[in-house]
């Protein structure tokens, strides 16, 4: 009999659920293209923008403001630039601020000259320091043009929730806007881009348990907004052309709809399976460090070191063990690297961390699972005797 693998990646990618995938076998039936005026044209539009209010609804966002992309890099790379627009007149956008700890299509700096990028630090926790962030606007020179920062809401390898409000308040005091990347929190803490003060926000539809291939810019308003990444046919209103992956968008939005029901029961559930994780973790070795359990964390992340254990050699342990965890980001071509999350605070990041993610369908035998393998490979490594 086939061993039964475990699934622990959530934050690289959650399983499509059925809201999702039924959703799409329907939207297959569907032949028109929603940009065409026919009878058939209208079905599809009356279901692409059904799934546009299912996404504003998950973020609390006008679904007019609601942009399709293929992936939240791509909205990223779109929103991440020094050609603004008021209206008709050009904005000027001096330079980007980025905490150190953001995802690659967000620290590369989307489409910003490397000059105008600047990184600011974070704290031990994980959590982007403000003073910093503060210092930084106050020195800005406004004569570049307008700041802009870019500060995720959740750290996708720590789970660790960052002060988006307070960060936002600091940067509108300063004349600037805020990208919020909101891909690893939509979904799984309640989002408001209003309460957030965000003026736009990058979401994701594969980790809500959405297709893979379709992500979305969520605006706040539609004063200021940034050059078109893609041009053609003028869909999306102009700013992102191409006809949409309609099955994707579809996927997406009966994915945000699902996400938000029952989300604050579903959390705490997976809260306690985390918590029982991580006690379990310590039982075996007291040297275990999990990064972030200081501050406030989403309630799915663990994100781990063992002394003497690198993260690609846990990695590799634990899928032979039947497991699937990352070393982080997922979005590096499959690559196992050093992690810019913890060097940013202050760790060896040689060594490197090990994620472990969790969701919706994640059990209390999983949780054995993963603490047995745990357990085996904690007791392998060659620092194994020293833990106390």
């Amino acid at each position: 009999m086939a061993r039964t693998r475990v699934y622990m990646d959530w934050n690289a990618t959650a399983p499509i659920g059925d809201p999702a995938r039924l959703s799409m076998l329907e939207a297959l039936q569907l032949p028109g293209n929603a940009s065409s005026v026919h009878a058939e044209g209208r079905a599809a539009r009356t279901a692409l923008e059904k799934a546009r209010r299912q996404v504003a609804a998950l973020v609390g966002a006008d679904p007019a403001h609601v942009i399709f992309t293929g992936s939240a890099t791509e909205a990223a790379n779109q929103v991440l630039t020094p050609d603004f627009r008021m209206g008709r007149s050009p904005l000027a956008i001096g330079r980007l601020y980025v905490s150190a700890i953001e995802h690659p299509a967000v620290r590369e700096g989307g489409r910003f000259p490397l000059e105008s990028v600047v990184q600011i630090g974070v704290t031990p926790s994980g959590v982007v320091d403000l003073d910093v962030l503060a210092a930084a606007l106050q020195a800005h020179d406004a004569s570049l043009g307008m700041p802009m920062v870019a500060l995720m809401l959740v750290n996708n390898e720590t789970g660790v929730i960052q002060p988006v409000v307070e960060a936002a308040r600091l940067v509108h005091e300063h004349g600037g806007m805020i990208v919020v990347d909101a891909v690893q929190a939509a979904g799984r803490m309640t989002v408001d881009i209003n309460e957030l003060g965000a003026d736009f926000l990058l979401l994701s539809s594969h980790k809500i348990a959405g297709p893979k291939g379709v992500g979305a810019l969520v605006t706040r308003g539609e004063a200021l907004m940034p050059a078109p990444l893609i041009r053609g046919g003028g869909q999306e209103k102009g700013h992102r052309s191409g006809t949409e992956n309609f099955h994707g968008i579809i996927g997406f939005g009966a994915a945000a709809e699902a996400a938000l029901e029952g989300l604050s029961e579903r959390n705490a559930a997976i809260a306690a399976l985390r918590r029982r994780l991580e006690e379990g973790m310590r039982q075996v070795t007291a040297d275990v460090i999990i990064h972030g359990d200081a501050v406030e964390r989403i309630a799915n992340t663990c994100f781990f070191s063992l002394p003497g254990l690198k993260s690609e050699t846990g990695q590799i342990a634990f899928d032979l063990e039947g497991i699937a965890i990352s070393a982080g980001s997922a979005c590096s071509s499959g690559k196992v690297g050093q992690s810019h999350v913890l060097s940013a605070m202050g760790f060896d990041a040689e060594t490197g961390g090990l994620r472990i993610s969790l969701g919706s369908t994640t059990s209390e035998a999983d949780i054995d699972a993963a603490l047995a393998a745990f357990e085996k490979i904690a007791r392998r490594r060659p620092s194994a005797g020293k833990a106390a």
